[in-house]
């Protein structure tokens, strides 16, 4: 996680609210007035069943009481507040306790298309509806227990499998493949760009592939472009599936194998 952020996250009251100015509600709209309509299609329905259940509000941003009233029904999940930057223990220690942290600030004006921190839109309308279903709110419980023991080489593996499935993943469907990464849910350019029908040519983005764990485990990212390469699971019991795995006895399986060529250009130095 970055060292320094240039946003200072909102705090509660003794009730748990804030009081957001109405510009940052006009941002929070103008996200969500976007959003929505391209979602029917290429979200999953696991997500759209979950945001039905939320009943975010389009004109202001929710409180946490209201989207905690909700997660800890369906799921026993709550959303707990952070500054804007946590540390990855504490960011472990919280999932592994069902708390998903949740930064309360928005993204300024400038920054509406892309912004390298989460914001309360990503945590909120990206994650909250998956942590209505329960296999998928128990998939990142142990993920948090995972991370909390692990080593900070380890850590580093288990990050990889944080963003190509929580983050950018995809799932198969009766109707087509959708997407049910809150990192793409809550971008605009990547909920159109993901799902784009592969070209023939091999060099062509984006590529789907079929979910495989040590292939995830070993695949290199970059989280300041769109996503070269999304994995595809068949349902969420892939990931239940994985919650009954030691999954940090496949890490140490990839850590031998070292990682992927990366599909992206490294970064080029200022």
């Amino acid at each position: 996680m970055k060292s320094a952020s240039t946003y200072r996250a909102r705090q509660p009251d003794r009730h748990g609210l804030i009081e957001y100015p109405d510009e940052e509600n006009q941002t929070w709209q103008r996200l969500m007035e976007r959003q929505l309509p391209i979602l029917p299609g290429r979200a999953c329905p696991e997500y759209l069943d979950g945001l039905e259940r939320l009943q975010l509000p389009v004109d202001r941003i929710p409180q946490l009481p209201e989207i905690n009233r909700v997660l800890e029904r369906c799921s026993g999940w709550q959303v707990s507040p952070v500054p804007a930057l946590i540390s990855f223990d504490k960011f472990f220690e919280l999932l592994a306790n069902q708390r998903f942290p949740v930064a309360t600030f928005i993204r300024r004006a400038d920054e509406i298309d892309y912004l390298q921190e989460p914001d309360i839109y990503h945590e909120i309308f990206g994650h909250c509806p998956m942590l209505t279903h329960p296999r998928f709110a128990e998939f990142t419980q142990t993920y948090g227990r995972l991370g909390a023991k692990a080593n900070p080489q380890q850590r580093a593996f288990l990050a990889r499998l944080y963003w190509l499935t929580v983050e950018f993943g995809l799932i198969r469907t009766d109707d087509g493949i959708r997407i049910y990464g809150g990192g793409i849910l809550s971008s605009h350019a990547e909920t159109l760009y993901c799902l784009e029908q592969p070209k023939p040519d091999p060099e062509a983005r984006p590529i789907h592939q079929d979910f495989d764990l040590q292939t995830v485990l070993r695949t290199p990212y970059r989280i300041d472009i769109l996503q070269p390469i999304y994995f595809v699971i068949n349902n969420l019991d892939t990931l239940w599936q994985l919650a009954r795995r030691n999954l940090l006895d496949d890490v140490a399986k990839a850590q031998q194998r070292g990682l992927l060529a990366p599909l992206f250009e490294p970064v080029k130095a200022s």
